[in-house]
């Protein structure tokens, strides 16, 4: 079967043009940005040579119109499109891909992320070169796991509360050591 794969332009981590996984595994992708005709790009490849599937990676970084052009590849290009991403940023707030993408979609799959302390890790901290959780700033830093650390929503409000932070910090750093 003949998939297409695509990945944000601005998430470089692992080289461009490049999906990768945790455990090493990496397959060739085609670069998005918030410019990309989604729709027009898998469409001439789909007449090329049909596709089967298209998967998209970092798909919270997609504009609304971009998740609509991919609704119009299930529906009208009849290719069913699977997306991975985040649905939240570090300060609890919907990324624009994911709001769409939670609104249109078919079907939604969630992949749970375990808190240090056993509960679902519904939330996302930042942290900063201390390795202190904040919740200012720019929605998009690019960063992994030296910058980015998966909690429950309970230890996340504890981290940005400054009489818990200390405690927070500690599990934190370990968590983010494993």
């Amino acid at each position: 079967m003949r998939s297409l794969v695509y990945t944000a332009e601005i998430d470089d981590r692992f080289g461009s043009g490049k999906v990768s996984s945790r455990i090493g595994l990496s397959s060739p992708a085609k670069l998005y940005n918030q410019q990309t005709s989604l729709f027009k790009e898998i469409a001439a490849e789909h007449a090329r040579a049909p596709l089967h599937c298209v998967l998209v990676d970092e798909s919270q970084f997609l504009t609304r119109h971009q998740v609509h052009e991919l609704s119009e590849v299930v529906d009208e290009l009849d290719i069913p499109v699977l997306c991975y991403g985040l649905r939240t940023d570090f300060r609890g707030e919907l990324f624009v891909g994911s709001q769409y993408l939670l609104a249109w979609s078919d079907k939604l799959v969630e992949l749970k992320t375990i808190c240090f302390c056993g509960r679902k890790a519904s939330m996302v901290l930042r942290l900063d070169q201390e390795g202190r959780p904040y919740n200012e700033g720019e929605q998009v830093v690019i960063g992994g796991n030296e910058r980015y650390v998966s909690v429950c929503r309970k230890h996340y409000k504890e981290a940005l509360q400054v009489g818990s932070l200390t405690v927070i910090q500690q599990r934190v750093r370990g968590s983010a050591e494993d």
